[in-house]
């Protein structure tokens, strides 16, 4: 079992897409660069106009060039019915290709290792240290850890609370991470590990790759649950996972 940290600079490297040149780009879309978005991608959009995906950060957002070409729009599409048009355009173009890519992200970032290294199945999750939902899936997941079918991998953020970065970097800071890890969870219901008041830089960067890398996937709540099948599809489920779907991550019950 064991805490691994990488450094800020290969993730964030790492969560980058592809740019084309910004040559390439109409001048309303480039302005839009120059001001600090990262056009992703070309896409088709009703009404005339033309789509492009950008990033504000590792937040995905949609843009509009008219037919004249001379502007653009930022925002949402929502056709006659109110079906949000821009959200498949960027999944397509942005959400899912970066899902894809998932696996040696998470391999990268800082996580707590639970349950054997030599187990069959490998399970990154999301978790901040207030969040409810994590503490029903740690303990739902118990039986699996301990008959070694599954290695939990805890990915600490910190975004419920005040208290939530504090805690995670307690954790992340302590002697032996899993160890306080798994105190923290025992004592849950009476508010767990004591936050950290004072958080290294250094440390406070590691959380801040973890919520970069939660956000970069589309993962919009705790727990957010990452696994990989035989075929090597990534597959992420938000939430506290319920019956079939509590299997599907984490296998047949011992």
């Amino acid at each position: 079992m064991a805490v691994r940290f990488r450094c800020l600079f290969a993730l964030i490297a790492l969560l980058g897409a592809a740019v084309a040149s910004a040559a390439n780009w109409p001048a309303p879309i480039q302005q839009m660069a120059d001001k600090g978005l990262t056009i992703v991608k070309r896409f088709d959009a009703p009404g005339g106009l033309t789509g492009y995906a950008a990033r504000a950060g590792h937040t995905p957002v949609a843009l509009y060039l008219t037919p004249d070409g001379h502007h653009v729009i930022v925002g949402t599409m929502l056709d006659e019915h109110g079906h949000n048009l821009s959200e498949a355009a960027l999944d397509a173009a942005i959400t899912k290709p970066q899902q894809q890519s998932a696996w040696p992200q998470l391999a990268a970032a800082t996580w707590i290792a639970d349950g054997p290294e030599s187990a069959p199945r490998t399970v990154y999750v999301f978790t901040d240290p207030n969040c409810p939902y994590c503490h029903r899936f740690y303990e739902a997941a118990r039986p699996w850890v301990k008959a070694g079918k599954v290695q939990l991998r805890t990915i600490l953020v910190g975004i419920l609370k005040p208290s939530s970065p504090g805690k995670a970097a307690a954790i992340l800071s302590a002697k032996n991470p899993v160890a306080a890890y798994r105190r923290h969870e025992a004592d849950y219901r009476t508010g767990g590990i004591k936050p950290l008041e004072d958080i290294p830089p250094a440390l406070s960067d590691k959380l801040t790759a973890n919520n970069a890398l939660m956000t970069g996937l589309g993962i919009r709540g705790t727990p957010g649950i990452v696994t990989r099948d035989a075929q090597g599809r990534i597959h992420i489920h938000q939430g506290m996972p319920q019956g079939d779907t509590l299997t599907a991550i984490l296998g047949p019950k011992p």
